[in-house]
Parts: C-alpha cells; sequence; structure tokens
C-alpha cells in the first residue's frame, strides 16, 4: 500500500536566494521587493527557511537540510521539489527544468548525501528532454494521489503533456491533465499552486480550470477517489492557498503544511474543512513567497526511500 504522506523530507538552505529574472517570464506569482538590498533579501530567505525546518523538526517530522553552494548562484535552490522526487520502490527522479539557471540545481553530490541515508536502488534521469524543448518540473507539474496511483497536472510552459503521460506510463500511473488559468488568463505556472492532495481532501481552484468539460472531469475523479474537495478562489489562489503538503510525524499524526499567508486567506468555514481531515501547521516566509514566487510546499521535497 502506497503512502499519501512521509515522515521525511528533504529542503535545501538557500546561498544566494534572489528575484529570478529567467523564471519570472511564466511565474505571475513572484513580485521584487523594493528597498531590500541583495544582502537582506537573502537574510531574510536563511532566516525565515531556518524557521521553517524549526517548527517541522519540533513536530517530530525528519528534515534532511542540504546547503546550496553559493557559486554557481541559484536564486531557486531553496524549491527543490521541482528537480527531484524520491518514490517508495528507491527510484529517483531528476526532471527537466524550463529556465537555465534552475537546471544547476541538481548537484551529484545531493544525490550521494541521501544515500548514505536512505536506499536509493535507481536514479532516472529524464533531463535530457530539455534538448527537445519539453520540461516536467517534478512535484511542481505533478501532484501525485498515490493511495489511488493518479497524477494530475496543468499544462504549461514547463508542464509538457507526452512527456507527463510518457513519465505516468513509467511510474504506471493514470495521467489526469487539463488546463489552468489565472483571472488574467495567463496559465497557471505549476499545478501545486493551484491543486493540493491529501489523504481523503483535495485543495483546488476549481475556477482556474476554465473549460468546464476539464473542470468537471477534475472534480469528478477528485470525488470518485474519496477526497472532500475544498473549493478556493483566484484570491486565495494568488495568496498561495493551493500550495500545501500534507505530511506525517513519526508518532503517526498528520498535518498540512502551508504559509502564514495562505492560512490567513481561508475562511473559517473551509479551515473546519481541513480540520476535519488533519490539523494545520503554518510558517512563516513572507520573503521567499514574495521574491521566489513559491510557497510552502515548494520547499518541500518528499522522501519516500526506505531508511538505512
Amino acid at each position: 500500500m502506497s503512502n499519501q504522506y512521509t515522515s521525511n523530507l528533504m529542503m535545501v538552505r538557500p546561498a544566494g536566494f534572489q528575484f529570478n529574472y529567467e523564471t519570472a517570464v511564466s511565474n505571475a506569482f513572484q513580485k521584487s521587493l523594493e528597498g531590500l538590498s541583495a544582502n537582506e533579501i537573502k537574510q531574510k530567505a536563511i532566516e525565515e527557511f531556518d524557521a521553517y525546518v524549526a517548527k517541522l523538526r519540533a513536530i517530530n517530522i525528519n528534515v534532511t537540510v542540504i546547503q546550496d553552494t553559493d557559486i554557481p548562484a541559484k536564486p531557486d535552490a531553496i524549491f527543490p521539489n521541482n528537480w527531484i522526487s524520491m518514490h517508495e520502490n528507491g527510484t529517483v527522479f531528476l526532471y527537466p527544468m524550463l529556465t537555465e539557471n534552475r537546471r544547476l540545481e541538481i548537484r551529484p553530490e545531493i544525490l550521494e548525501e541521501l544515500k548514505t541515508r536512505f536506499v536509493v536502488s535507481k536514479v532516472n534521469d529524464i533531463t535530457a528532454s530539455v534538448n527537445e524543448g519539453k520540461f516536467l518540473e517534478g512535484t511542481g507539474s505533478i501532484i501525485f494521489d498515490h493511495l489511488h496511483k493518479i497524477a494530475y497536472a496543468c499544462l504549461s510552459p514547463r508542464t509538457d503533456k507526452d512527456l507527463f503521460v510518457n513519465y505516468c506510463n513509467i511510474i504506471q500511473y493514470e495521467p489526469v491533465y487539463f488546463y489552468s488559468q489565472d483571472e488574467q488568463d495567463n496559465l497557471v505556472y505549476h499545478t501545486n499552486v493551484m491543486l493540493t492532495i491529501g489523504d481523503t481532501f483535495a485543495v483546488i481552484c476549481l475556477e482556474s480550470i476554465k473549460n468546464k468539460s476539464e473542470q468537471t472531469f477534475v472534480k469528478n475523479r477528485l470525488e470518485s477517489t474519496g477526497h472532500e474537495i475544498i473549493d478556493i478562489s483566484f484570491a486565495q489562489m494568488n495568496a498561495f492557498a493551493g500550495n500545501m503538503l500534507q505530511v506525517q510525524n513519526t508518532d503517526g499524526k498528520t498535518f498540512l503544511v502551508m504559509s502564514a499567508t495562505s492560512l490567513k486567506s481561508l475562511t473559517p468555514e473551509q479551515i473546519a474543512q481541513i480540520e476535519k481531515h488533519t490539523s494545520i501547521l503554518s510558517v512563516d516566509i513572507p520573503t521567499i513567497e514574495t521574491i521566489g514566487g513559491g510557497s510552502a510546499r515548494c520547499m518541500l521535497a518528499e522522501i519516500y526511500l526506505k531508511e538505512k
């Protein structure tokens, strides 16, 4: 039986976190912060990161922290979920990312460090697809329903349909793909900003799936697999309320990790809906969210590998 969540997470402590001009082309969530120097931005990101790790460890979640390197500069290294996923059968996938400066985040020494603590039986490197102009950005692009072996993806410049379908064939999951757009009709850059799947619930911005037949199909697929739908608005999606991750601590208790911004955007009714299924853990990461255009979920790479 697959688990929907794990108590082992990998996070990358930033060395040079900054506004990434390359990714901003397709990420409408990124905003520059006026009046802060590069060094102040970097320091704030490190402080927010360290507090996040401490909060997870305080509730008995195992966090493997990898230190980013100064050179070459990797402004988005804090979001490792886009380049790696680690599965129960011992397979690690490395993913093709759209922007060149993000491809630098895939460092062999990170894999070596993971292998000292976890059992890695196979590394499936699909990064060569960048040469064909095809991209699939890990669990930014793909939201897994591990319990029912279904993978969901909203198609965008960062999520190629053929690559996604081929990937699902490899892991033997059913592919569900669709288009998601913001209020300005821009394609939502990553599925994980509009959809979170827990064990018995799903947080989704249904109005972002503007094609009604696609919207109905996605909603039905989630409901038919026993997920209570918690529908969020565009405003809530823009506050990263779709960017959450359910995790489990070493005592078997589950938490839905989200940012303080996300939590603040939710209604009391939505919070009550979530709390029927799991506890909420919120973390304060305003600098990372604003400048990075990614939130609490993007910073977590789940480790489903067996411990040594």
